[in-house]
């Protein structure tokens, strides 16, 4: 009789034969960059070439879909063993940013896997190739453990325009809306809190750019003639900033603010230490909303950045007073923020305050959206990772970024859980983009005990 350690064991026999390694070797060959799209439609041949015959070869039926507005296909794969079983549905995106071939460290080919020390490179390592590539392998050990079966039904959606916002995700679900069916979402993606803990996420943040723009006049004129008699774009818009966050990052407007944080969150995130590794960013000191602990301020608060701006050219300044400037602020929000009414709120108060020369504009690039904590499936997946790895998960309302979470939570109505392989540092979205050898064997053995718990469960009445 074969059992949890027995599924465990094969997965991890695929990560030491290299048979794992030179799959996603595979996988990362095919340029599936959607913001600059390359000849030859590499992101349908990585579904049609890449995934298919791996999900057939595992009892799936799959299809090709196609993109309602022409951007990247979608790949549907199905399989169905019971109906009195559960039914599993994972998410995951072909589509990597850019290759930026000749950034790489010692010239690395972005395109193909390379290993030193305990990095794999590779452009899709951990965004997100290698990420739904580890719960394939998962599945497959799972299956040959319990002699061609998974003792649960299974779905997965393969997207390849996630890098380009998905921009008909959910058009695309909400036509599938039957077909999706299903009594929980299990994806991965973005990183764990850090490489040595395993972590769960609920949901995601939020996100509203907001448009600062001053247009005053066309061209400069001389700031020795015009000093003093013309007023300055550039000084108006650092005023208006400062006027919405002030030098030490926080934010002054109540309606950029969310609720307050649950005692129930609070208590989650507790023992949630945030540590950046020697080769990350550090976390500033003294920098963000007084009173919060940093995992309360990146999983459970709003903040507002300033991404860009610019008043005339930095590289050649003129002697002359600019007649324009801009600025691209960003509100990431989380759930219970009132994120409809912050454009207006914005225009509205910097117009009351002698910024009536500033146009306002924004426009919601993403939802929050979160399973609640309250969930049973939040409890057995942790209890799962705890029996796997002796490790204690830890357990995150929601990734600091964004992810096309809502799409399941709202418009499926799935309770959503996120169990992430990648860690901070990855470099994703970056030249030198890896995975760490010691995390990828553990997240294979995490989701080898997942799937196996998945199939123990009760049948529904």
């Amino acid at each position: 009789m074969t059992t949890r350690a027995d599924a465990i064991e094969n997965v991890r026999q695929q990560f030491h034969s290299g048979e794992f390694l030179a799959e996603l070797n595979r996988r990362v060959g095919f340029q599936t960059q959607s913001q600059e799209p390359l000849p030859g439609d590499p992101l349908r041949a990585y579904l049609v070439e890449g995934l298919q015959p791996a999900f057939e070869e595992l009892g799936f039926s799959t299809r090709v879909i196609e993109s309602p507005i022409g951007k990247g296909p979608y790949l549907l794969a199905d399989y169905r063993e019971d109906p009195s079983l559960l039914t599993l549905l994972s998410y995951g995106h072909g589509d990597v940013v850019g290759g930026m071939v000749g950034e790489w460290r010692d010239n690395l080919n972005p395109w193909q896997t390379t290993t030193k020390g305990d990095r794999v490179y590779g452009r899709g390592t951990a965004d997100n190739k290698g990420q739904h590539s580890i719960n394939m392998a998962a599945l497959r050990a799972v299956r040959e453990a319990r002699g061609g079966k998974l003792g649960f039904n299974a779905k997965f959606i393969i997207e390849t325009s996630e890098e380009i916002g998905s921009p008909d995700l959910a058009e695309v679900c909400e036509s599938l809306h039957d077909e999706l069916k299903a009594d929980l979402l299990l994806a991965s993606d973005g990183p764990r809190l850090s490489a040595d803990r395993p972590t769960i996420f609920l949901g995601c943040r939020g996100g509203v750019r907001i448009h600062l723009d001053v247009n005053l006049r066309e061209g400069g004129n001389h700031s020795g003639n015009w000093g003093g008699l013309l007023a300055n774009p550039a000084t108006i818009l650092a005023n208006a900033i400062a006027a919405l966050v002030d030098h030490r990052g926080r934010m002054k407007l109540d309606v950029m603010k969310p609720p307050r944080i649950s005692n129930q969150i609070r208590v989650a995130l507790a023992d949630v230490e945030v540590e950046p590794t020697a080769d990350e960013p550090q976390v500033s000191e003294n920098w963000g909303e007084d009173g919060l602990s940093a995992a309360e301020r990146v999983y459970a608060w709003n903040t507002l950045e300033v991404l860009a701006m610019s008043s005339g050219n930095i590289e050649q300044p003129a002697n002359a007073i600019p007649g324009v400037a801009r600025a691209v602020l960003q509100l990431r929000f989380v759930v219970g923020t009132e994120y409809e009414k912050v454009v207006d709120a914005v225009r509205t108060y910097l117009h009351a305050n002698g910024f009536s020369m500033v146009d306002v504009s924004g426009q919601q690039r993403f939802g929050a959206s979160r399973t609640d904590f309250d969930s049973p499936w939040v409890s057995w997946a942790a209890n799962s990772i705890r029996q796997t790895t002796g490790k204690a998960p830890a357990i995150l309302p929601n990734i600091g970024g964004s992810l096309p979470n809502g799409v399941f939570a709202e418009g499926l109505g799935l309770p959503t859980i996120w169990i992430p392989h990648s860690y901070p540092g990855c470099s994703q979205h970056a030249p030198d983009e890896h995975i760490l050898l010691p995390v990828t064997e553990e997240a294979l053995a995490i989701m080898a005990g997942l799937f196996w718990d998945l199939g123990e469960m009760p049948r529904k009445s």
